[in-house]
């Protein structure tokens, strides 16, 4: 089964504020029907980099059987850690980055690989804001989202903030 998926996320005040994430996920039927799902949620603290993630990870949660996917994203954190291969540098380094550093955002990093197991997923930048109508639709959904009342708590995010303003 081919899936093409698209995503997007947004942060309204990165780190110190609410986002969200949009996802548009597209199957073309035997028959030739087009059907479209989208799946959107807001959190009420949290970054960009951490709602372009969960934008890849909602999606490919959604799919409920093996599939060829072509996912496309605006966010080059999320598809260069692929087609550049930084996730096998950072796992072959136990999570560390160029300089020794932790990998931000390991949980979900660790969570999109769950999630990407069972599929064969090509990822491809998408210029944001550029008018792509698809982009532009996720970019909607995400902020959306992230301007939602029922706002989800990144309960990593959080703690690891507290840690650090404490």
């Amino acid at each position: 089964m081919k899936v093409t998926i698209f995503t997007d996320g947004s942060a309204r005040a990165n780190g110190t504020g609410p986002g969200g994430y949009g996802a548009v996920l597209r199957y073309v039927d035997p028959q030739g029907a087009v059907h479209e799902k989208e799946l959107s949620a807001g959190y009420r603290l949290t970054t960009n980099n951490r709602m372009e993630l969960m934008g890849a990870i909602a999606a490919l949660e959604a799919l409920n059987r093996p599939c060829d996917v072509d996912l496309y994203s605006d966010s080059s954190y999320v598809v260069k850690a692929f087609t550049e291969d930084w996730i096998g540098s950072w796992i072959r380094q136990n999570w560390r980055a160029g300089k020794k550093d932790p990998v931000r955002n390991r949980d979900l990093w660790e969570r999109l690989l769950a999630a990407k197991a069972p599929h064969r997923v090509t990822f491809h930048w998408v210029r944001g804001h550029a008018g792509h109508p698809e982009n532009e639709r996720c970019d909607r959904l995400a902020t959306s989202a992230a301007d939602g009342a029922d706002l989800r708590i990144d309960e990593v995010y959080e703690a690891e903030s507290a840690g650090q303003a404490g």
